[in-house]
């Protein structure tokens, strides 16, 4: 991925969404050729020179203070994430960054056990290419559809964009598809000489023009709590609410625990308890697995 084109993108998008009348100025006389504000404009606001601010909208980010981006970012009214992105982009766009690499997806073994001890909940735990590396067994049960389908190689993105059963599993199709292209783009800037990041992104894009218009639109953001629904194939409907929080790991990765909860008394609560039924039809017992007997479908 092309840091100065990232930059270029990101920042021209963010000034298109914004009108002159949104933040206080005369939208002048004539035709306006682009939407939103002009570059001269974002200049004025955020009290640099037209020169400058175009020259960092070209890319050219290296040596620029922390004062100046975060001057920029009040101009473009740039939410958390969003400015925490562009701080990612400056960091990525200086000099003396590390080479490409690729991470081979896993999850150290006492993450597998933190999650086995929570029966009550479905648990995931995903890298930042949306790899389900570790799960509880409520967790492996509710992403059946994608845990069980070689193809996807348990990645969410590649199941919600390349499986038609993705638009059964998520009520909402197009808000989680959002949701999924705007933590990659994140992902992107945080960490952007990941080879296998842009090896996912470059599949997605060749693949699915639904994934190619989103990842276009350079939207971000930061995923730590609200609600979802999904609908099961085994259990129907299931409208939970979701916390996800950072697990810091021994080499600097950073993976992310998500919680699925039902609240008491609700629907999604027996449903989740019909789901842990339908999870325990699928386990191996020990015996069956030594002597070879079928298991339960």
């Amino acid at each position: 991925m092309d840091n100065r084109a990232e930059i270029r993108d990101f920042l021209a998008t963010r000034r298109a969404r914004i009108s002159p009348e949104q933040v206080g100025l005369l939208p002048g006389a004539g035709r306006r050729r682009v939407p939103g504000l002009r570059r001269e404009e974002v200049a004025v606001l955020a009290g640099v020179s037209t020169d400058w601010y175009t020259r960092l909208e070209k890319g050219h980010i290296a040596g620029v203070s922390e004062d100046v981006l975060t001057a920029v970012a009040r101009a473009l009214q740039l939410d958390d994430a969003e400015q925490a992105h562009l701080f990612d982009l400056a960091r990525a766009g200086r000099p003396h960054r590390a080479p490409a690499r690729r991470r081979k997806p896993k999850a150290h073994p006492r993450v597998q056990w933190m999650l086995d001890t929570i029966t009550g909940s479905p648990v995931i735990a995903l890298n930042g290419r949306m790899d389900i590396l570790a799960t509880n067994d409520l967790g492996r049960a509710f992403y059946s559809p994608v845990l069980d389908d070689p193809r996807w190689a348990g990645n969410i993105a590649r199941f919600q964009f390349l499986d038609d059963r993705a638009r059964d599993f998520h009520p909402d199709w197009s808000g989680a598809a959002n949701i999924t292209v705007a933590l990659l783009r994140t992902e992107a800037g945080r960490d952007p000489h990941n080879e296998d990041l842009r090896g996912l992104v470059g599949e997605l894009s060749t693949l699915s023009t639904e994934f190619r218009t989103r990842w276009a639109a350079h939207d971000v953001r930061i995923h730590r709590t609200g609600a979802k629904a999904f609908r099961h194939p085994a259990v129907g409907l299931l409208e939970v609410l979701f916390h996800t929080v950072a697990l810091p790991t021994e080499d600097g990765d950073e993976l992310r625990m998500t919680v699925y909860t039902a609240e008491p008394g609700s629907p999604a609560e027996d449903g989740l308890k019909l789901l842990a039924s339908w999870a325990a039809t699928r386990k191996v017992p020990a015996d069956a697995a030594e002597t070879g007997e079928p298991t339960a479908p």
